[in-house]
């Protein structure tokens, strides 16, 4: 199993709403960057209490991609922050 499918894997296995489970990859800084969306119902038990869960699967991920020579980070992508930090849409209305 590779560093991606195991991602997948405990991901789903994690959240209420496995289908909408999503995982995008990219090369940033010497290191593969995994980006890992869920439904915004389910962010929180990815994350888990402090940080918890997601510090679990980042060791575990390290642990797997160091067996085969490479560097791995992981972020969870929150669409609730970026709705809520995005700027309202001006009121056309009149």
């Amino acid at each position: 199993m590779d560093v991606e499918q195991l991602i997948t894997y405990l991901a789903r296995a994690l959240v209420d709403h496995p289908d909408q489970v999503s995982l995008r990859m990219s090369e940033a800084e010497g290191a593969r960057l995994f980006e890992l969306k869920v439904s915004a119902e389910d962010v929180g038990k990815v994350i888990g209490r402090d940080g918890r869960t997601v510090n679990a699967l980042r060791t575990l991920l390290n642990a797997a991609a160091q067996k085969s020579g490479q560097k791995v980070r992981l972020e969870i992508l929150d669409d609730r922050r970026n709705a809520a930090s995005a700027p309202a849409a001006p009121d056309t209305a009149q």
